[in-house]
């Protein structure tokens, strides 16, 4: 019963452009079935089929779904919005402190062995 333990799951592997494009065409040939080519080469029956399934989407006959241009774009699009998320946050922030300070107050600036030592306003 010792060898009917948990498989050890397969690491995750990454392929380029030119390869799942060389797999999406032998399928797409017809000699031989999804199942036969991913077993040929070592792939996974569902990774080939998604392979296929966006091959279908980027030639424009696909199930509606998202092209590789516009996933890339969306991805692009999605960081952006982070950032100026951030940009924003941080602002605030910074508006929220200034307007919290009195009027002619000066911030106390560190300047290598003046530490504690507060800036006068000119004329004061």
């Amino acid at each position: 019963m010792e060898s009917m333990g948990k498989k050890k799951p397969r690491p995750r592997r990454s392929f380029t452009p030119e390869f799942k494009a060389e797999i999406v065409e032998l399928c797409q040939r017809g000699d031989r079935s999804v199942g036969q080519v991913a077993k040929d080469f070592d792939l996974t029956e569902t990774a080939v089929r998604q392979w296929l399934n966006q091959a279908e989407r980027d030639a424009g006959t696909g199930d509606g779904g998202l092209t590789t241009s516009e996933k890339d774009e969306l991805a692009q699009l999605r960081r952006e919005n982070r950032r100026l998320r951030e940009d924003v946050d941080i602002l605030k922030r910074a508006t929220a402190f200034f307007a919290s300070r009195r009027p002619g107050e000066l911030l106390s600036v560190h300047r290598g062995g003046e530490a504690g030592r507060p800036q006068r306003e000119a004329g004061v």
